[in-house]
């Protein structure tokens, strides 16, 4: 049935995609697709099924289903959950501009190319891509996306927080062991006003150094001194930088997560009347290449993005090639590269 708009003539009602009937019969696309075109092992009460639900939603095939019926189009959707508002703009992102890259060349030495995604909650983006698996970077907690994937049986690799689940992939890294390293470094080189500059996103890697950072406090006697960056890029994350400076008892050292160039947050200190390392030592969460040009070299935390993609692609292809379905992961560890900015000069205390 039509309706009519109030400007004129009929709309169409929306179109059933095969997601739609995979959801519906809980099954896979790629058991729904080969059901469908009469293909594929399987008991005749499971092809029943998948033809009953799309008889019941009304579905058509469309080309795209067509190109299932030779198996497995070799394509993983990624996408970057952390820019629901900017959904590109990781692209400007040193650490995602290396997981991406990481990823994609991870995939295609499997024979797998990569299909920029878009962040969205609405399937209608991917739903008729023959996807054979997806990647979600750094998703939002409860993330829509990932659970759109999940929903319809398309493996999907992303971060711990779907560790346990059937057809779900992770790979992550010890956020306590890190954290607590940069700080135990910090304070063996004097800090004792130690800030933490992070973005304000809900997502899994943030809360957990959050979490860590403030258990870090407690366990010594620390006041947390925390600034959120509202939102990626340079700006938000150096005016952060400067109301965590512009504290009424400044802090003696910062860890900065938000990601923004090394070199500008060591001119917000300066204009702030601070020499690094001399009464303000610094660590960046960081993969700008830039950190180790500055002046001083900026000491950096690098969450080793060629290794997680190297990492999750294995997992995922493993799970494509074996038809398997267990809930797997890794954890992989971060590199502390210290330099000149958190280490006290031999006149400092």
């Amino acid at each position: 049935m039509t309706q009519t708009p109030r400007g004129g003539g009929p709309t169409a009602s929306p179109r059933v995609r095969l997601v739609d009937v995979a959801r519906e019969a809980g099954l896979s696309k790629t058991t729904v697709s080969a059901a469908l075109n009469g293909t594929g092992r399987m008991s005749e009460a499971v092809r029943e099924r998948a033809r009953e639900a799309a008889r019941r939603l009304g579905y058509r095939p469309n080309a795209t289903a067509r190109l299932l019926r030779a198996g497995h189009a070799r394509l993983i959707g990624y996408a970057v959950g952390e820019f629901t508002t900017s959904p590109w703009a990781y692209l400007d992102s040193p650490y995602y501009a290396r997981l991406t890259s990481a990823t994609a060349r991870a995939a295609l030495q499997h024979g797998y190319a990569l299909v920029m995604l878009p962040t969205s909650s609405d399937p209608g983006e991917w739903a008729d891509l023959p996807l054979d698996a997806a990647i979600v970077a750094d998703p939002m907690t409860g993330d829509p996306m990932v659970e759109d994937f999940i929903a319809a049986r398309i493996p999907v690799f992303t971060d711990r927080s779907v560790e346990g689940r059937a057809g779900a992939y992770w790979v992550d890294i010890d956020t306590d062991a890190a954290v607590t390293g940069v700080l135990d470094h910090l304070r063996a080189e004097g800090a004792r006003r130690i800030a933490l500059v992070l973005p304000d996103t809900a997502i899994r890697f943030h809360a957990a150094l959050t979490d860590s950072y403030r258990a870090w406090c407690a366990g010594h006697g620390a006041e947390p001194r925390e600034e959120l960056s509202s939102g990626p890029g340079n700006g938000p994350a150096i005016a952060a930088v400067e109301r965590a400076l512009s504290a009424a008892e400044p802090p003696d050292a910062l860890l900065v997560a938000s990601e923004a160039s090394p070199p500008l947050i060591l001119d917000a200190a300066r204009r702030h009347g601070r020499t690094v390392p001399g009464d303000l030592l610094l660590v960046c969460v960081s993969e700008d290449a830039a950190a180790e040009h500055a002046d001083p070299p900026v000491s950096t935390l690098s969450l080793q993005p060629a290794r997680v993609a190297v990492a999750g692609v294995e997992l995922l292809v493993a799970a494509l090639e074996s038809d398997g379905t267990e809930p797997t992961g890794r954890l992989v560890e971060t590199r502390l590269e210290i330099r000149a900015s958190s280490r006290r000069r031999p006149h400092g205390e």
